[in-house]
């Protein structure tokens, strides 16, 4: 029996889980973000298409990998950035995340981060070459760090993860070969 404890989402929560808006890849994006970490399992793909002239989103997506929270805060976000201008979108918070949400257990914060941290990733891209704009910092901004630093972290824990298996399977190869040796010797 499982001693976890299920976590209460609210029904916003659950109805963007089971029925995301404005899922999938955009074939056509003129810009795309990948944040999170396979590792872990939150990964957020954020695809945006935008008039040039106005810097407005004219579409948005995404695509995710996680936890029920995880696929509500991304669906929440391209809600909440659609028609915007690029600037108006980049002030979305992950508090206003998790208050479009309804709330998020405090657990959870780090999936409406996550979702503004692919946001500000994609644009940031989209000015990739061209001249930042003042409104968008020349360092990263606590929400893009810890997207950054989650990938980071995961990536680390993946290597030692994979040293470890290694370690395990040359042992368990060891144990074999003693186990083999010993069928195989003759009694005298």
């Amino acid at each position: 029996m499982s001693s976890r404890i299920p976590l209460a989402y609210n029904p916003k929560v659950l109805e963007l889980f089971k029925n995301p808006k404005n899922l999938g890849k955009m074939e056509d994006a003129d810009v795309e973000a990948l944040v999170g970490s396979r590792a872990c399992g939150d990964m957020i793909a954020i695809y945006l298409k935008i008039d040039d002239e106005t810097r407005t989103i004219t579409d948005v997506s995404f695509e995710s990998y996680g936890c029920a929270a995880n696929i509500a805060a991304s669906s929440i976000i391209t809600e909440m950035v659609k028609g915007k201008t690029l600037e108006e979108a980049w002030n979305a918070s992950w508090k206003e995340v998790s208050e479009e949400l309804g709330g998020l257990p405090s657990v959870k914060f780090h999936c409406g981060v996550l979702a503004v941290g692919a946001l500000r990733r994609a644009i940031r891209n989209y000015f990739e070459g061209k001249e930042l704009p003042p409104w968008i910092p020349e360092k990263l901004t606590p929400d893009e760090r810890h997207a950054l630093e989650e990938e980071q972290l995961m990536e680390v824990l993946t290597k030692k993860m994979e040293r470890m298996d290694e370690r395990i399977a040359k042992e368990e190869e060891e144990e074999s070969q003693e186990e083999g040796k010993e069928k195989t010797a003759v009694p005298l």
